[in-house]
């Protein structure tokens, strides 16, 4: 079999694959779309990196391909489509993005409830001459407040089990509602997603992007929530309507967000670069060492597994 990786990233997570399968790295840190178009055609598996657009002009160029295997958990870079459309397999890396994809979008709740960036921008912009007192910088808890997950899959179910530890109410908007078992299990009440923007102190964005969820949160949603809330997004950027959140920002309708993505590409609109309730940091939700490894490592038990069926695979299967 013939591998093809666009990216020349985390070579310590291909070992095996390398090891079983003639596989080939860009000489540079990437491809570019054009080097992978003129010789998709000789390899049996691509294996992108999540910002290379996998379509159908270059699955009509490779008819020998039976798997795509995406370095992420989300694949809104992938026509799914049309790719199960042609018989080609998608797969995706889910179990190594969950924890750490969780642990930012709470260090991103906490930090926007409790003003951490503000205060220490404060501090090294003030110095000395920064009001420290009973009255000043006052902030927002986190216990016993409610959190609201939209989309309540691994990485929200992590979520989840953070709140818990925090001492927060936690109610979801799902696809599906789970059965009692497993809302027992994560101490979780499924609501409507009305019930959900009415009544949550925060509000956790964690959906993949599809056609249905493309602004999911938008001008009617932020007008539902509380003048007191928070919006954290770690998942994908169009799912909220950046233009929406700065209008609602401007007009008090929310309180103030954590973003680790961005509607319009890797950077935020300039407006939300001057607001002080809003903490931003740059899609680094898998940003580990570790992680990033782990992920070259489910990518490539993927493509084993798929082959040699001797291990589990993450397939995706539907749009």
């Amino acid at each position: 079999m013939k591998v093809l990786v666009t990216y020349n990233l985390f070579h310590g997570g291909f070992t095996e694959l390398e090891e079983k399968y003639e596989v080939t790295f860009p000489k540079e840190r990437t491809f570019s779309r054009q080097q992978v178009l003129d010789i998709i055609s000789d390899y049996d598996v691509l294996c992108p990196m999540f910002n290379f657009e996998v379509n159908k002009e270059l699955l009509d160029k490779a008819p020998n391909l039976k798997l795509v295997s995406n370095y992420a958990v989300g694949y809104d870079n992938i026509d799914i489509a049309y790719c199960l459309e042609k018989g080609i397999t998608v797969c995706n890396t889910p179990s190594a993005t969950t924890l750490p994809t969780a642990n930012l979008t709470f260090g991103l709740l906490l930090d926007v409830a409790r003003r951490i960036t503000y205060c220490d921008k404060q501090f090294r912009n003030l110095g000395q001459s920064l009001k420290v007192g009973l009255l000043e910088n006052m902030a927002n808890s986190v216990t016993n407040q409610t959190l609201g997950i939209l989309g309540m899959g691994r990485i929200g179910k992590a979520v989840a089990e953070r709140a818990n530890a925090f001492g927060m109410e936690v109610i979801y908007n799902n696809r599906h509602p789970y059965d009692i078992e497993e809302e027992t299990r994560y101490n979780v009440t499924y609501v409507s997603k009305e019930e959900l923007l009415k009544s949550s102190d925060f509000v956790s964005v964690n959906a993949p992007l599809t056609s249905e969820t493309f602004h999911l949160i938008s001008t009617d949603e932020f007008k539902q929530m509380k003048n007191s809330a928070f919006l954290i997004n770690t998942s994908r950027g169009p799912l909220v309507d950046e233009l929406a959140l700065i209008e609602a920002l401007k007009n008090g309708e929310i309180k103030g967000a954590g973003l680790d993505v961005f509607e319009f590409g890797l950077h935020p609109s300039p407006a939300l670069l001057e607001m002080d309730n809003v903490v931003l940091t740059p899609h680094i939700g898998t940003q580990t060492s570790e992680a990033r490894i782990h992920m070259a490592q489910v990518v490539c038990d993927n493509v084993i597994g798929f082959f040699d069926k001797d291990r589990r695979i993450y397939r995706v299967l539907h749009p």
